[in-house]
Protein backbone atom coordinates (compact mmCIF):
# COMPACT_ATOMS: atom_id res chain seq x y z
CA UNK A 1 0.00 0.00 0.00
CA UNK A 2 1.48 3.74 -1.34
CA UNK A 3 2.03 5.78 1.71
CA UNK A 4 0.28 9.10 2.27
CA UNK A 5 2.34 12.11 2.26
CA UNK A 6 2.26 13.98 5.24
CA UNK A 7 -0.32 16.26 5.18
CA UNK A 8 0.61 20.13 4.84
CA UNK A 9 0.00 22.67 7.56
CA UNK A 10 -0.88 26.22 7.72
CA UNK A 11 2.22 28.88 8.49
CA UNK A 12 1.48 31.33 11.12
CA UNK A 13 -0.02 34.30 10.64
CA UNK A 14 2.72 36.36 9.57
CA UNK A 15 6.32 34.95 8.79
CA UNK A 16 8.95 36.21 11.56
CA UNK A 17 11.71 37.32 8.67
CA UNK A 18 8.36 39.18 6.78
CA UNK A 19 7.31 41.05 10.17
CA UNK A 20 11.18 42.19 10.50
CA UNK A 21 11.54 46.10 9.69
CA UNK A 22 13.82 46.26 6.08
CA UNK A 23 16.98 46.99 6.85
CA UNK A 24 18.45 48.10 3.10
CA UNK A 25 18.99 51.44 2.41
CA UNK A 26 18.02 52.88 -1.20
CA UNK A 27 20.84 55.93 -0.86
CA UNK A 28 23.28 53.50 0.71
CA UNK A 29 22.99 51.21 -2.57
CA UNK A 30 23.65 54.12 -4.77
CA UNK A 31 26.36 55.38 -2.86
CA UNK A 32 28.08 51.62 -3.32
CA UNK A 33 26.96 51.90 -6.83
CA UNK A 34 28.96 54.98 -7.32
CA UNK A 35 32.13 53.69 -5.34
CA UNK A 36 32.16 50.36 -6.91
CA UNK A 37 31.37 51.54 -10.79
CA UNK A 38 33.53 54.56 -10.21
CA UNK A 39 36.73 53.24 -8.18
CA UNK A 40 36.40 48.94 -8.96
CA UNK A 41 35.26 46.81 -6.61
CA UNK A 42 38.40 46.19 -4.26
CA UNK A 43 37.25 49.58 -3.33
CA UNK A 44 33.84 48.79 -2.66
CA UNK A 45 34.65 45.49 -1.01
CA UNK A 46 36.51 47.68 1.56
CA UNK A 47 33.08 49.40 2.88
CA UNK A 48 31.85 45.74 3.12
CA UNK A 49 33.66 45.09 6.18
CA UNK A 50 32.57 47.67 8.36
CA UNK A 51 29.03 46.92 7.20
CA UNK A 52 28.89 43.39 7.82
CA UNK A 53 30.45 44.03 11.71
CA UNK A 54 27.72 46.75 11.91
CA UNK A 55 24.76 44.18 11.37
CA UNK A 56 26.48 41.48 13.35
CA UNK A 57 27.20 43.34 16.14
CA UNK A 58 23.16 45.31 15.84
CA UNK A 59 21.27 42.58 14.89
CA UNK A 60 20.82 40.42 17.93
CA UNK A 61 18.12 38.01 16.39
CA UNK A 62 19.83 37.65 12.75
CA UNK A 63 22.76 37.18 15.08
CA UNK A 64 21.03 34.55 17.35
CA UNK A 65 19.44 32.58 13.88
CA UNK A 66 23.34 32.45 12.50
CA UNK A 67 24.48 31.11 15.06
CA UNK A 68 21.59 28.49 15.31
CA UNK A 69 21.69 27.75 11.52
CA UNK A 70 25.60 27.47 11.17
CA UNK A 71 25.78 24.78 14.01
CA UNK A 72 23.54 22.93 12.27
CA UNK A 73 25.35 23.01 9.19
CA UNK A 74 28.92 22.94 9.99
CA UNK A 75 28.39 20.21 12.95
CA UNK A 76 30.19 21.98 15.73
CA UNK A 77 29.69 25.25 17.78
CA UNK A 78 30.37 28.21 15.56
CA UNK A 79 32.80 31.09 16.80
CA UNK A 80 32.57 34.78 16.04
CA UNK A 81 34.85 34.37 13.11
CA UNK A 82 32.08 32.07 11.37
CA UNK A 83 29.62 34.54 12.22
CA UNK A 84 31.02 37.10 10.16
CA UNK A 85 32.22 35.40 7.11
CA UNK A 86 28.17 34.54 7.47
CA UNK A 87 27.41 38.14 7.58
CA UNK A 88 29.97 39.13 4.85
CA UNK A 89 28.96 36.52 2.38
CA UNK A 90 25.87 38.11 2.32
CA UNK A 91 26.96 41.70 2.01
CA UNK A 92 29.58 40.62 -0.57
CA UNK A 93 26.42 38.82 -2.77
CA UNK A 94 24.27 41.90 -2.22
CA UNK A 95 27.32 44.18 -3.51
CA UNK A 96 28.62 42.15 -6.52
CA UNK A 97 24.53 42.90 -8.07
CA UNK A 98 26.36 45.92 -8.75
CA UNK A 99 28.15 44.52 -11.36
CA UNK A 100 25.55 41.44 -12.26
CA UNK A 101 22.76 43.92 -12.81
CA UNK A 102 24.97 46.08 -15.08
CA UNK A 103 26.42 43.23 -16.62
CA UNK A 104 29.77 43.66 -15.62
CA UNK A 105 30.57 39.68 -15.45
CA UNK A 106 34.73 40.88 -15.92
CA UNK A 107 35.90 41.14 -12.31
CA UNK A 108 34.54 37.30 -11.42
CA UNK A 109 35.43 33.49 -11.93
CA UNK A 110 32.63 31.91 -12.62
CA UNK A 111 32.01 28.35 -13.00
CA UNK A 112 28.65 26.47 -14.30
CA UNK A 113 27.64 22.91 -13.42
CA UNK A 114 24.31 21.37 -15.24
CA UNK A 115 24.38 24.34 -17.79
CA UNK A 116 23.31 21.50 -20.35
CA UNK A 117 19.81 21.59 -18.86
CA UNK A 118 19.30 25.04 -19.85
CA UNK A 119 21.08 24.49 -23.23
CA UNK A 120 18.21 21.53 -24.06
CA UNK A 121 15.40 23.73 -22.98
CA UNK A 122 16.40 26.54 -25.21
CA UNK A 123 16.91 24.59 -27.94
CA UNK A 124 13.54 22.92 -27.57
CA UNK A 125 12.38 26.61 -27.12
CA UNK A 126 10.23 24.95 -23.97
CA UNK A 127 10.31 27.14 -20.96
CA UNK A 128 10.81 25.43 -17.55
CA UNK A 129 10.64 26.73 -13.36
CA UNK A 130 13.76 26.81 -11.60
CA UNK A 131 13.50 26.59 -8.36
CA UNK A 132 16.03 28.60 -5.88
CA UNK A 133 16.31 29.54 -2.43
CA UNK A 134 17.64 32.37 -0.13
CA UNK A 135 21.30 31.04 -1.06
CA UNK A 136 24.30 32.39 -2.61
CA UNK A 137 23.18 34.78 -5.86
CA UNK A 138 20.03 34.25 -8.08
CA UNK A 139 21.31 37.24 -9.94
CA UNK A 140 24.96 35.10 -11.07
CA UNK A 141 22.34 33.38 -13.57
CA UNK A 142 22.62 36.47 -15.81
CA UNK A 143 26.54 35.39 -16.71
CA UNK A 144 24.99 32.04 -18.00
CA UNK A 145 23.11 34.41 -20.65
CA UNK A 146 26.80 35.20 -22.17
CA UNK A 147 26.94 31.32 -23.54
CA UNK A 148 23.15 30.96 -24.45
CA UNK A 149 21.94 34.14 -26.27
CA UNK A 150 17.95 32.69 -26.21
CA UNK A 151 17.81 32.52 -22.45
CA UNK A 152 15.13 34.66 -21.24
CA UNK A 153 14.29 34.90 -17.64
CA UNK A 154 11.45 36.24 -15.44
CA UNK A 155 11.28 36.03 -11.65
CA UNK A 156 7.93 35.19 -9.64
CA UNK A 157 7.85 36.97 -6.01
CA UNK A 158 5.66 38.02 -3.25
CA UNK A 159 3.96 41.47 -4.54
CA UNK A 160 6.24 43.26 -1.20
CA UNK A 161 9.26 41.61 -2.49
CA UNK A 162 8.98 42.61 -6.16
CA UNK A 163 8.10 46.12 -5.15
CA UNK A 164 11.55 45.89 -2.88
CA UNK A 165 13.39 44.51 -6.05
CA UNK A 166 12.58 47.01 -8.31
CA UNK A 167 13.13 49.44 -6.42
CA UNK A 168 16.86 48.17 -6.05
CA UNK A 169 16.76 47.48 -9.54
CA UNK A 170 16.24 51.19 -10.48
CA UNK A 171 18.62 51.68 -7.60
CA UNK A 172 21.88 49.83 -9.24
CA UNK A 173 20.92 50.39 -12.92
CA UNK A 174 17.43 51.80 -14.01
CA UNK A 175 18.09 50.04 -17.49
CA UNK A 176 18.42 46.52 -16.29
CA UNK A 177 16.48 44.10 -18.05
CA UNK A 178 14.30 42.22 -15.46
CA UNK A 179 10.89 41.37 -15.62
CA UNK A 180 9.49 40.80 -12.76
CA UNK A 181 5.96 38.82 -12.08
CA UNK A 182 4.00 39.90 -8.35
CA UNK A 183 2.15 36.43 -6.66
CA UNK A 184 -1.26 37.72 -5.58
CA UNK A 185 -2.17 39.38 -8.52
CA UNK A 186 -4.79 39.12 -10.76
CA UNK A 187 -3.84 37.10 -13.52
CA UNK A 188 0.16 36.22 -12.08
CA UNK A 189 -0.64 32.54 -13.10
CA UNK A 190 -1.90 33.19 -16.77
CA UNK A 191 1.36 35.29 -17.02
CA UNK A 192 3.87 32.49 -15.90
CA UNK A 193 2.09 29.68 -18.21
CA UNK A 194 2.16 32.51 -21.06
CA UNK A 195 6.22 33.14 -20.39
CA UNK A 196 6.37 29.27 -20.06
CA UNK A 197 4.60 28.66 -23.65
CA UNK A 198 6.72 31.50 -25.02
CA UNK A 199 9.95 29.29 -24.07
CA UNK A 200 11.01 32.00 -21.06
CA UNK A 201 12.30 30.95 -18.03
CA UNK A 202 10.75 31.56 -14.54
CA UNK A 203 12.45 31.56 -11.83
CA UNK A 204 11.25 31.24 -8.74
CA UNK A 205 12.49 31.03 -4.43
CA UNK A 206 11.19 27.76 -2.34
CA UNK A 207 12.18 28.34 0.83
CA UNK A 208 10.20 31.02 2.55
CA UNK A 209 6.48 31.37 3.40
CA UNK A 210 4.72 34.67 3.95
CA UNK A 211 2.84 32.97 6.43
CA UNK A 212 -1.08 31.78 6.70
CA UNK A 213 -0.04 29.44 4.21
CA UNK A 214 0.13 25.67 3.71
CA UNK A 215 3.57 24.03 4.18
CA UNK A 216 5.02 20.85 4.81
CA UNK A 217 7.48 19.70 6.97
CA UNK A 218 10.47 18.06 5.36
CA UNK A 219 13.74 16.87 6.65
CA UNK A 220 16.54 19.42 6.15
CA UNK A 221 19.53 19.61 8.49
CA UNK A 222 18.68 16.87 10.90
CA UNK A 223 15.39 18.20 11.91
CA UNK A 224 11.66 19.03 10.26
CA UNK A 225 11.58 22.59 8.53
CA UNK A 226 8.39 23.88 7.12
CA UNK A 227 8.50 24.81 3.72
CA UNK A 228 5.98 26.23 1.46
CA UNK A 229 3.74 24.36 -0.55
CA UNK A 230 2.50 26.93 -3.19
CA UNK A 231 5.69 27.08 -5.49
CA UNK A 232 5.80 23.55 -5.80
CA UNK A 233 2.13 23.11 -6.16
CA UNK A 234 2.16 25.73 -8.69
CA UNK A 235 5.04 23.36 -10.39
CA UNK A 236 2.30 20.51 -10.47
CA UNK A 237 -0.64 23.13 -11.98
CA UNK A 238 1.79 24.17 -14.74
CA UNK A 239 2.99 20.69 -15.58
CA UNK A 240 6.34 21.55 -15.90
CA UNK A 241 9.62 20.31 -15.36
CA UNK A 242 11.54 21.99 -12.83
CA UNK A 243 15.37 22.71 -12.39
CA UNK A 244 16.66 23.51 -8.99
CA UNK A 245 19.60 26.14 -9.04
CA UNK A 246 21.99 27.93 -6.58
CA UNK A 247 24.90 30.41 -7.35
CA UNK A 248 26.96 29.75 -4.77
CA UNK A 249 29.28 32.45 -3.61
CA UNK A 250 32.97 30.93 -3.09
CA UNK A 251 34.94 34.30 -1.83
CA UNK A 252 36.93 37.07 -3.08
CA UNK A 253 35.95 36.90 -6.95
CA UNK A 254 34.70 33.04 -7.25
CA UNK A 255 30.99 32.13 -7.96
CA UNK A 256 30.11 28.48 -8.80
CA UNK A 257 26.35 27.64 -10.19
CA UNK A 258 24.73 24.59 -10.36
CA UNK A 259 21.61 23.49 -11.86
CA UNK A 260 20.05 19.65 -11.13
CA UNK A 261 16.65 17.97 -12.27
CA UNK A 262 14.16 18.72 -9.42
CA UNK A 263 10.77 16.90 -10.32
CA UNK A 264 9.26 16.66 -14.02
CA UNK A 265 5.52 17.28 -13.17
CA UNK A 266 5.26 17.30 -17.72
CA UNK A 267 3.16 14.24 -17.21
CA UNK A 268 2.19 13.93 -13.75
CA UNK A 269 -2.12 13.07 -13.48
CA UNK A 270 -3.78 14.96 -11.54
CA UNK A 271 -5.00 11.95 -9.32
CA UNK A 272 -0.85 11.29 -7.96
CA UNK A 273 -0.05 15.23 -7.66
CA UNK A 274 -0.05 15.63 -3.81
CA UNK A 275 2.56 12.74 -3.92
CA UNK A 276 4.46 13.93 -6.48
CA UNK A 277 5.22 17.59 -5.20
CA UNK A 278 5.65 15.77 -1.30
CA UNK A 279 8.67 13.88 -3.17
CA UNK A 280 9.87 16.98 -4.98
CA UNK A 281 9.45 18.77 -1.48
CA UNK A 282 11.65 16.04 -0.41
CA UNK A 283 14.31 16.40 -3.23
CA UNK A 284 14.31 20.57 -2.80
CA UNK A 285 15.02 19.67 0.75
CA UNK A 286 17.82 17.59 0.56
CA UNK A 287 19.61 19.47 -2.37
CA UNK A 288 19.00 22.16 -0.13
CA UNK A 289 20.79 20.33 2.61
CA UNK A 290 24.02 19.45 0.50
CA UNK A 291 24.39 22.43 -0.45
CA UNK A 292 24.60 23.91 2.99
CA UNK A 293 27.03 21.45 3.75
CA UNK A 294 29.35 22.39 1.20
CA UNK A 295 28.97 26.31 1.08
CA UNK A 296 27.26 26.54 4.52
CA UNK A 297 27.60 30.83 4.73
CA UNK A 298 25.81 30.97 1.28
CA UNK A 299 22.55 30.28 3.72
CA UNK A 300 20.69 33.94 4.07
CA UNK A 301 17.54 32.63 5.91
CA UNK A 302 18.53 34.69 9.34
CA UNK A 303 15.10 33.96 11.51
CA UNK A 304 14.07 30.20 12.91
CA UNK A 305 14.18 28.22 9.83
CA UNK A 306 12.71 25.63 12.08
CA UNK A 307 10.17 26.96 13.84
CA UNK A 308 6.98 24.74 13.45
CA UNK A 309 3.14 26.45 12.50
CA UNK A 310 1.32 26.66 15.76
CA UNK A 311 -2.30 25.85 13.57
CA UNK A 312 -2.16 22.83 11.64
CA UNK A 313 -4.12 22.84 8.69
CA UNK A 314 -5.33 20.94 5.32
CA UNK A 315 -3.33 22.72 2.07
CA UNK A 316 -6.24 21.08 0.05
CA UNK A 317 -5.97 18.99 -3.18
CA UNK A 318 -3.29 19.72 -5.28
Amino acid sequence: MRQKPPAAEAGPAQAEWASRPERSNLAMMRLMTWISLRLGRPAGRVVLYGIAAYFLASSAAARRSSRHYLRRALGRRPGWGDLFRHFLDFASTIHDRVYLLNDRFDPFNIVVQGEGLLAEAVCRGEGILLMGAHMGSFEVIRAVGRHQPGLRVAMLMYEDNARKLNAMLAAINPQAQQEVIALGQVGAMLKVRDRLEDGTLVGLLGDRTLGGEPTLPVLFLDALAPLPVGPFRLAALLGRPVVFMVGLYLGGNRYEIHFEPLADFSATPPAEREAAVAAAMQRYAALLDGYCRSAPYNWFNFFDFWAMPETPGSAGPV
